[in-house]
């Protein structure tokens, strides 16, 4: 599953874009310097049900924004994606040529 696809699963699951979720999670001091993974996959476990894979990739987008390093872009397999820049504000929204960007 492509990083992207992992967000879009949270969106889905929860109902909240990502962007949604790092404002929230920002607001209840989750993204300041020194909170640990550990607590933001708590906080999402708790309130949204989300599980390690999907929290993960909400952790980084918490903690580092929306860039992912390129090791990743246009690869094969299960972690490829198209686009070293992350859609944060939900899939319907996204346009079709996106993950050519970047």
């Amino acid at each position: 599953m492509s990083f992207q696809a992992y967000l879009d699963a949270v969106e889905q699951k929860t109902g909240l874009t990502p962007r949604e979720l790092a404002a929230i999670a920002q607001q209840r001091g989750l993204a300041e310097p020194g909170v640990k993974a550990g607590e933001i996959l708590a906080w999402l476990k708790q309130d949204y049900d989300l599980g390690r894979g999907h929290g993960m990739a909400m952790v980084h987008v918490i903690t580092k924004g929306a860039r992912i390093d390129d090791k990743h872009v246009g690869k094969a397999g299960a972690h490829g994606d198209e686009s070293s820049e992350l859609w944060l504000d939900g899939a319907a929204s996204r346009p079709a040529d996106w993950g050519s960007r970047g």
